[in-house]
């Protein structure tokens, strides 16, 4: 029996809306347009050349076989046109727009990784982008699937020793992703770091396998990246999990720590029986909301006096990371909103693991460290830069900052 999670709607070409023609055909003129200006631009190159007897020297010759190319609104059809050298010197005319061999667009792959995380498996691909394409999407056969995620298997080997020290990195945020595998009683544990440079822009670091979140796996990652160029950043983002922060003390113990105050308040509400858990909710975000640093300090005295006595768990959990909850009030005020938790990275992942809950494991481990890598590459493409990117190099600078406001240096010898 075949089974298939994909509903075929039989007619569908019969169907199609006169806007989707419209987009298609438009896409069409506008590449072939785009093509025949970037001839003219190579022949105008070459306008001075001439043979002995005064001719051209290079001159059109025909055009390529046609070719479909697959694109979100269904596949469009180009040519590309030959030029030929009468002077024995080879000249040929490449499109950066259209290179050879492409048969499909960059957003369209980018959609293959994110169906696949959806729940589609392989085998079902083709089917799945002929219900949003049309019957003439071709060419996505389990084969090529495979042949693709082969593809990204050695981009990732690549991608994970690239240098950093091209850039100077101000903050780092660090998380593990837990996620199913198949045939393993233990969960594949990818420890993720993303770094913020000087110029705001957000990129994955480190995408790595780790068994669980122990401080040598983190270690492991860690010198990973120093061994790459990794500067010292000024700040280090996560959750609790006391793996990470041993190894950074050990790699990067100059680096300050910030907790994630999702992680926290959650921890610390699990100790609070439900009927109590919005008044304490509402007394932590006064915390953090706190404009100053006094402020929140006094909030926090006035959240562990309330409930030390009948929740001293939940108080204990709070005090004991006080200086690296609050440590966010030495950083511009304009960065708070990024640097207090770890939703870049929870916000960017929460896909993997809608995709690990669906298909129960279904993805070894190698390929499940791919898939991140793939998510992740599609996630950082719709990535802003940091708010406030232009006070990172103040910050670089070992610029003081009081509660979030840039000192002068009289109000800083004064302080």
């Amino acid at each position: 029996m075949d089974e298939t999670n994909i509903v075929e709607f039989s007619g569908r070409e019969a169907r199609l809306d006169p806007l989707t023609e419209l987009l298609r055909t438009g896409a069409q003129d506008l590449i072939q347009a785009a093509v025949q200006t970037e001839l003219a631009e190579l022949m105008d190159r070459f306008v001075n050349l001439k043979t002995p007897d005064g001719r051209a020297g290079v001159v059109r010759n025909g055009s390529h076989p046609a070719r479909e190319i697959q694109t979100g609104v269904g596949p469009v059809t180009v040519e590309i046109p030959k030029v030929r050298s009468r002077t024995g010197k080879p000249v040929n005319f490449r499109s950066a727009l259209v290179p050879p061999y492409v048969r499909k667009t960059k957003t369209l792959q980018s959609a293959i990784p994110w169906l696949y995380l959806k729940g589609i498996s392989s085998g079902e691909m083709g089917a799945a982008l002929q219900g949003l394409l049309g019957a003439n999407a071709t060419g996505f056969s389990a084969k090529t699937v495979a042949r693709l995620k082969t593809e990204w298997a050695a981009e990732y080997d690549a991608w994970r020793t690239a240098d950093l020290s091209q850039d100077e990195w101000v903050y780092i945020w660090a998380d593990g992703i837990h996620s199913g595998l198949r045939g393993e009683d233990h969960k594949l544990c990818a420890l993720v770091v993303i770094g913020v440079n000087t110029r705001g822009h957000k990129q994955f670091l480190a995408i790595e396998d780790g068994t669980r979140e122990s401080t040598q796996s983190w270690k492991e990652v860690l010198i990973g990246l120093r061994e790459r160029g990794l500067n010292t950043p000024r700040l280090a983002i996560g959750d609790g999990a006391l793996g990470f922060w041993a190894a950074l003390e050990e790699t990067y113990p100059d680096t300050p720590q910030q907790r994630c105050w999702v992680h926290k308040t959650g921890n610390v509400l699990n100790c609070f029986p439900k009927s109590t858990q919005p008044k304490a909710k509402t007394m932590l975000h006064d915390i953090w909301r706190a404009e100053t640093r006094k402020a929140a300090e006094k909030a926090f005295d006035l959240f562990v006096k309330m409930f030390e006595e009948k929740y001293p768990k939940a108080t204990n959990s709070l005090q004991k990371d006080r200086t690296e909850l609050l440590a966010f009030y030495n950083f511009p005020a304009l960065h708070w909103q990024s640097i207090r938790t770890t939703n870049p990275i929870e916000s960017a992942f929460a896909t993997i693991r809608h995709r690990t809950k669906r298909s129960k494991g279904c993805l070894a481990r190698n390929g499940m460290l791919h898939m991140i890598f793939k998510l992740g590459q599609c996630a950082e493409q719709n990535w802003r830069k940091l708010r406030g990117f232009n006070h990172l190099t103040d910050v670089i600078q070992g610029v003081n900052f009081k509660d979030g406001i840039k000192q002068t240096l009289t109000e800083t010898a004064a302080a």
